[in-house]
């Protein structure tokens, strides 16, 4: 029998066991705190100030001072985050030597790219599709330039966090994810829990694959505790606050810091070690992210670094302090955590959205804060995607052809810049200041005609015009498809002359009406029903009235005028009801009040009850008498009120369009309208496939400008049973459920959730679908409805607000768009995914002369039209590009080259092709459309020649999928995440998609 000194022995001996196999969770005052500074300085690309007053004011001198003062201390460390600035930086600004330097410090570990996006981007209203353009164009830069990949995001001040993003980071070969901005009241209950850091399987359907490890910063966030006892200056900024417009001559800076010296270096010290034991008491590990730097910090990197210096050694001095304190870049903090082995806990898919700061304050304003500047980033962003597919297969299709392809990647990178940088989180938000906003809208609106001259000049290339195109009665138009599926659907075209027919390229007559145009630049609106392959392109003629040239005539659209009704007669009981109908639907509206009445699915046969009208959100202004709105939050000073007494309403009636135009005026006799929507229901012809056609009624709203403090909704209100639950999207990735919550204040404010492409509600039965070409906020405060806000105009008497020129005061007239769809769960389920891209990515009209007959037959022509690239219904082209990147796709080689300072030189390489797919349904979503999908890529891309490699590779390309080998962090499920069993077959070129996969290739052609 064993004493009890072996006894406690081995009892000791089988903690220490326990502990290394499970990881040490001991009480903080057993095990020694160890503090990592992490330097760094969050650089908006806008808010406030434009990219070039922020490059002048402080962002070059960030980068300037600190690579200076990195080479003079080993110990110290920075993070890089935002690419926009530092690319300017590295192009602009820096010489040879601090080039070397750079690179110096990069490979030494004590620079270090974070995110590595070109900007720090959105998470609620952004597309996961743009999200990745972003990334990947800040990741080429790096990889190009540096040979490293970034392995750690730092999304610090995106406000909320999306389930969407843990997928992204992961996808894109990252180890750890770190976040801030949550629910102030989550965050404290997750603080006091200690569940700030845990596994995130923010994708229900990859699970485990794309899990990755997430930190929740705590309640001080990214910047450093300001308030010093014995100081009334901010703290631990010694360099100050930047000023603008131009750096002080003498160096002062407002709200610089106490010096660190002999009298104050205790203080300091004093102040530092207690805000990092608070910090530490609610982590599980000792181990401390102390984030050192916030907003425009670290213009005098040298005054910096030099009192931090004396305060580190300080305090690792003085062991009564019991924490030791050193520079760290991120990933020096996330691999000495994961080094401990510690068993995490695991969060699902749920996200983090909206966000509030207090009770008061729900920042969900900015989900329609400047809706002009988030339709045009939208529009950007789709005429860029169809412009890199046209200019990829042009390029394939016929190298020899006159397109110069050098200008043409000088328009595309233009374009990817633009997009690129207005994802940021101030950019497309609206929370930025006007001058900003006019910075975003012009970069988007320059590098949009940049690429629109691109595609004409790519038709012109393939059909060359005849001498005598002019003044033969013809307008020739050439639409292009940039979805890689079959789609038939109608384009609008404005035009100011009558035209009589429409004929195809072969003098083929084409379904067509036209009608009065809603918008005073144009007289007409001619729609036309276009068939076309994936990826191809339409050739058509429309006839001028005047001419002989037509064939057939058109479909005429005619004007049924009805009786102005006041907002009383809602109450009126007898209804006189004005059918309108497709294949797919009967819309009844009300004559009593000019307002939809039901809609009823003739699929299913269910008619729902539905009644659609604008209503206003009072908003307060004054500080004085309660909480406000404005650019960033939305407050409202009470539930909405109508903001009309009288609808109008005209309905032109056609055969293949009929088009609903509702009016609502401020009264009975007013001249001018406030509201307007305009309902469009299409029907094909018989013969055509009319699934995606008719499936869907298309509204168009025109508001503004409205009153000041007026927030302005759409109400859509049905009789489905829905218990106020409603269903939104993550960035166009994933739907998540929204059950109403009732708060002691603002509920009505933190019940409103971003809408990026899809919302919906349902009942048991039925679903109705609301699909958006741009984002807004959205809610359901009642049982069966859906408001959606699409405008706002606002100013408040808040100092911070009016200093920085944050009020809102927006008098844009919008004309935003949405697709309505209602019908079954299983129907709606299976078609809203693909409309809701129908919808983004609608065929692209270009204007062009008059082709010659003879060459539009010829063996190009035919390449052109006869090789489409199609795939399955459930499989989305997210982009088939020319990036242009001139590195060796090996990584090796890549290395060799940068060593020996060949970096293949600054010529793009137009050879190799980046394709992305993504599968777009969940597991058991669809019992068709969720089943994994093998795409024979030899067989897809036919049409671009004979594939002769194709590597598989990361989300924004740079490394190779079978070298990435990402961290595999402790959970109660441990699986291997870099396992694939549906891995690339290169030798049959067969590839696997599984429910929302995205995979991500390089692809080389013979």
């Amino acid at each position: 029998m064993l004493g009890t000194g072996s006894r406690f022995l081995n009892m000791i001996v089988l903690l220490v066991l326990l502990s290394t196999w499970l990881g040490c969770v001991c009480p903080l005052s057993a095990q020694s705190i160890q503090a990592f500074v992490i330097p760094h300085s969050h650089m908006d690309v806008g808010w406030v100030y434009t990219v070039q007053e922020s490059m002048h004011a402080y962002a070059a001198n960030v980068y300037t001072t600190v690579v200076e003062e990195l080479i003079r201390g080993d110990r110290r460390r920075f993070i890089v985050v935002e690419q926009e600035f530092f690319r300017l930086w590295w192009k602009l600004f820096a010489g040879n030597v601090e080039k070397q330097q750079v690179r110096q410090l990069i490979r030494e570990g004590r620079l270090e790219f974070i995110i590595g996006g070109q900007v720090m981007h959105d998470e609620a209203l952004t597309t996961i599709d743009d999200q990745i353009l972003q990334l990947t164009e800040g990741h080429g830069f790096i990889y190009e330039t540096f040979g490293v990949r970034p392995r750690f995001s730092w999304h610090v001040d995106p406000f909320g966090a999306s389930a969407a993003s843990p997928t992204l980071f992961a996808m894109a070969g990252f180890n750890g994810h770190l976040i801030s901005r949550i629910d102030y009241d989550t965050k404290a209950n997750m603080q006091n829990a200690k569940e700030l850091q845990f596994i995130w399987r923010g994708s229900p359907s990859l699970a485990d694959k794309q899990e990755i490890f997430t930190h929740l910063m705590d309640q001080y966030s990214y910047c450093t505790p300001s308030d010093l006892p014995f100081s009334n200056r901010s703290g631990f900024y010694w360099n100050g606050v930047a000023l603008f417009p131009d750096p002080p001559k003498d160096g002062v800076y407002p709200n610089m810091s106490l010096p660190v010296t002999a009298d104050t270096i205790h203080p300091y010290a004093e102040t530092m070690v207690k805000n990092i034991r608070e910090r530490a008491a609610w982590f599980r590990s000792s181990d401390v992210l102390w984030p050192w730097g916030c907003d425009k910090q670290f213009f005098n990197a040298s005054v910096q670094f030099n009192n931090m210096d004396q305060l580190i050694h300080y305090i690792n001095k003085h062991q009564e302090f019991g924490v030791t304190v050193k520079y760290s870049t991120l990933g020096e903090y996330f691999r000495n955590l994961y080094n401990r082995n510690l068993t995490w806990g695991l969060r699902g898919n749920q996200d983090f959205l909206p966000y509030s700061s207090d009770s008061s304050q729900a920042w969900t304003g900015f989900y329609a804060s400047r809706n002009v500047l988030k339709g045009v980033a939208r529009r950007a962003s789709s005429l860029l995607y169809a412009a890199e597919s046209a200019f990829a297969q042009h390029l394939l299709k016929r190298p020899s052809g006159s397109l110069d392809k050098v200008w043409a990647m000088e328009q595309l990178r233009s374009l990817r810049w633009a997009v690129s940088e207005v994802q940021h989180h101030d950019g497309i938000t609206g929370t930025e200041s006007p001058k900003v906003r006019d910075m975003y809208m012009t970069n988007l609106l320059h590098g949009a005609a940049g690429v629109r001259k691109l595609m004409t000049a790519i038709v012109l290339d393939l059909h060359s015009p005849k001498a005598n195109s002019h003044g033969n009665g013809l307008i020739n138009i050439t639409v292009y498809n940039p979805l890689a599926w079959d789609v038939k659907t109608f384009v609008s075209v404005p035009l100011n002359i009558s035209v009589s027919g429409v004929n195809d390229e072969f003098g083929q007559p084409v379904p067509a009406q036209i009608q009065n145009s809603t918008e005073p630049w144009n007289a007409f609106d001619l729609y036309i029903l276009v068939t076309l392959k994936g990826l191809s392109y339409g050739r058509y003629s429309i006839t001028f009235a005047d001419s002989d040239a037509g064939k057939d005539p058109l479909v005429m659209g005619r004007m049924i005028t009805f009786v102005r009704q006041p907002i009383k007669n809602k109450a009126k009981r007898k209804n006189l009801l004005t059918p309108i109908m497709n294949d797919c639907y009967t819309v009844l509206l009300d004559q009593n009040t000019n307002l939809l009445h039901s809609i009823t699915d003739r699929v299913s046969n269910r008619t729902i009850q539905v009644t659609q009208e604008f209503l206003e959100y009072h908003s307060n202004g004054d500080i004085g008498k309660g909480p406000i709105s404005d650019n960033y939050m939305f407050t409202s000073a009470g539930p909405a009120i109508s903001a009309y007494k009288a609808v109008g309403l005209e309905i032109i009636a056609g055969k293949l369009v009929t088009e609903i135009r509702q009016y609502f005026y401020s009264n009975i006799t007013a001249k001018t309208y406030l509201y307007a929507i305009y309902s469009r229901i299409y029907n094909a012809p018989d013969g055509f496939d009319k699934s995606l056609v008719c499936h869907h009624i298309e509204q168009h709203y025109r508001l503004g400008p409205i009153d000041l403090n007026r927030e302005s909704i759409i109400r859509t209100s049905t009789d489905l049973r829905t218990n106020k639950d409603i269903y939104t999207d993550n960035n166009g990735y994933q739907m998540q459920m929204r059950q109403f919550k009732n708060y002691d204040s603002n509920t009505v404010a933190r019940n409103y959730y971003p809408m990026v492409r899809t919302a919906y509600i349902e009942d048991n039965s039925t679903r109705l679908v609301f699909l958006s070409e741009r984002a807004h906020g959205v809610s359901s405060q009642d049982n069966g409805e859906v408001e959606i806000m699409l405008h706002r105009r606002l100013w408040n008497n808040l100092e911070w607000d009016l200093n920085y020129n944050l009020t809102l005061n927006d008098t844009s007239v919008i004309r935003p768009t949405m697709w309505l769809m209602l019908g079954s769960r299983a129907l709606t389920g299976a078609l809203y995914q693909r409309l809701g891209m129908a919808l983004e990515h609608r065929p692209l009209v270009i204007f062009t002369p008059q082709t010659d007959k003879g060459q539009e037959r010829g063996e190009e022509s035919n390449k052109t039209t006869d090789s489409p690239i199609t795939l399955p219904d459930n499989i989305h082209l997210q982009i088939l590009s020319i990036p242009g990147w001139f590195y060796s796709s090996s990584h090796a080689e890549h290395m060799q080259d940068l060593h020996a300072g060949n970096v293949r030189g600054s010529v793009a390489d137009f050879h190799r092709v980046l394709l992305r797919m993504q599968h777009l349904y969940e597991t058991d979503e669809d019992p068709v459309l969720s089943k994994p999908v093998t795409i024979n890529l030899q067989s897809l891309l036919k049409g671009l020649g004979t594939v002769s490699l194709v590597e598989e590779r990361s989300l924004t390309g740079t490394w190779d999928i079978h070298t990435l080998k990402r961290w595999k962090w402790g959970s109660k499920q441990i699986k291997d995440t870099d396992q694939r069993d549906d891995t690339l077959r290169t030798k049959d070129f067969m590839i696997t998609l599984s429910p929302k996969e995205i995979r991500t290739l390089f692809v080389y052609f013979q």
